[in-house]
């Protein structure tokens, strides 16, 4: 049987005329290639399910169509080889114009890199509540561009993947308990020891405030108008408790402040008038200057 003469002309160059190809070998490359298409399936399927068994939503699907097309184009350049097609010249043009496209969709690619490492490193689950950078809120969705946020005021921001990888990612549901801070002050003629003492019982005595960790209160700071203590307590560790917490240690504070009659000073200022003048200047003269 007579073979088939190929002909792949690049360009600026004359054309490329191969050896005859026999009907063996042009079923060995279909066969080749039709293997590899089917292989390339499997393999994909079967990373979908390995990857996605502990709940990743693109990751899986992303790899596993990363596999199949690298396993499939191996097959179709095995293929192309068994007819006797040269490939080189055709690997250099896709290499050149692969360079391009990324140049072209920088922001894209690093954003779709950024997204597949996200979700194999796994920082954050869909549900979980997370800062990042100025935003915070809850997970809603982690796709390959972008992690969807559902924040406390009713908005949803769409925060670029490859930002959040950037920048550090506080997760406030991996741990069952986190730690805030108030800052309270007292009066310098007040006895320390007895507002620490007050202090403490107030936190103890709020709900949700934990008994174990307990509680503390240390002196903080001389200030201007004070001396500032601060108040540190554990509560859950969502976002909604911790600003609901921190308004009821308030209240309670405040509440026991007053009951102890210790009174939370505000900022005031002393002024000093030598010997013989009044506010208003010199003794004498209300004019504040020069006679």
């Amino acid at each position: 049987m007579s073979g088939v003469h190929l002909t792949f002309p690049l360009a600026g160059e004359d054309p490329v005329v191969t050896d005859p190809v026999s009907w063996q070998q042009g079923v060995q490359a279909l066969v080749v290639l039709v293997l590899g298409i089917v292989l390339a399936a499997v393999v994909r399927r079967g990373m979908v399910r390995a990857i996605d068994r502990e709940g990743s939503r693109h990751v899986g699907v992303v790899v596993g169509r990363f596999a199949g097309v690298v396993i499939a184009a191996v097959a179709a350049v095995y293929a192309l080889d068994l007819l006797g097609v040269r490939i080189g010249p055709l690997v250099g043009a896709l290499g050149v114009g692969g360079i391009a496209i990324a140049f072209a969709a920088q922001d894209i690619l690093q954003n779709f890199i950024a997204g597949v490492l996200l979700q194999v490193r796994r920082p954050f689950r869909v549900g979980e509540q997370i800062g990042s950078g100025d935003h915070e809120g809850t997970v809603e969705d982690v796709n390959l561009r972008t992690t969807v946020l559902a924040t406390y005021d009713g908005l949803v921001v769409y925060l670029p993947n490859a930002e959040v990888l950037k920048q550090p990612i506080v997760n406030y549901t991996r741990t069952p308990l986190s730690r805030t801070s108030l800052t309270v002050g007292l009066p310098y003629d007040a006895d320390l020891e007895r507002a620490r003492q007050v202090l403490l019982t107030a936190c103890l005595d709020t709900a949700e405030v934990q008994a174990s960790p307990p509680p503390e209160v240390w002196v903080e700071e001389f200030a201007d108008s004070s001396v500032n203590v601060a108040v540190r307590y554990w509560h859950p560790a969502d976002i909604a408790s911790r600003w609901r917490v921190r308004s009821a240690v308030a209240v309670s504070v405040k509440s026991a402040l007053d009951a102890a009659g210790i009174s939370i000073p505000f900022p005031q200022r002393v002024l000093w008038f030598p010997e013989g003048t009044g506010a208003g200047g010199p003794a004498g003269d209300g004019s504040g200057g020069p006679g």
